[in-house]
């Protein structure tokens, strides 16, 4: 097993335990991050620097969603890339809708860090969770 592999396994091991500065120390000073085209949080892509993505992703997420987690099933190590496979879930608070969305992330690493991301998912299942009117 290589090691950006582990490195990414121990990314969202943290991200399960909610170990975010674990998961912003995973990250190189310059990350290049991005969310799907369409995702509810690419409006500010890319995101450049660990504080940029903890901030505009993260924060946001923890802000917006109860449960929300990024669960895997598998990862495809490339050496300097490593590609993961998985499901999103959660409920946006503002409105009760759930998502249920696969996803597959790619991390580039450089220098044993996390060098850059990018998201790919359903990303009409998230918008439509956002933008549904709230249940009277």
């Amino acid at each position: 097993m290589g090691s950006n592999l582990k490195l990414a396994e121990s990314f969202y091991a943290a991200m399960g335990r909610g170990d975010i500065p674990f998961v912003v120390g995973l990250m190189h000073p310059e990350v290049t991050w991005n969310e799907a085209e369409g995702f509810v949080y690419a409006d500010r892509n890319p995101y450049v620097g660990p504080d940029a993505v903890l901030a505009g992703v993260f924060a946001r997420i923890g802000a917006e969603w109860d449960g929300f987690s990024a669960v895997t099933s598998e990862f495809v190590d490339g050496g300097e890339t490593v590609v993961v496979f998985g499901r999103y879930r959660g409920t946006y608070k503002a409105t009760g809708a759930k998502v249920d969305a696969q996803f597959v992330h790619t991390f580039k690493f450089r220098d044993g860090k996390i060098a850059h991301f990018q998201q790919h998912t359903d990303t009409a299942q998230f918008q439509n969770a956002v933008h549904l009117r709230a249940k009277a």
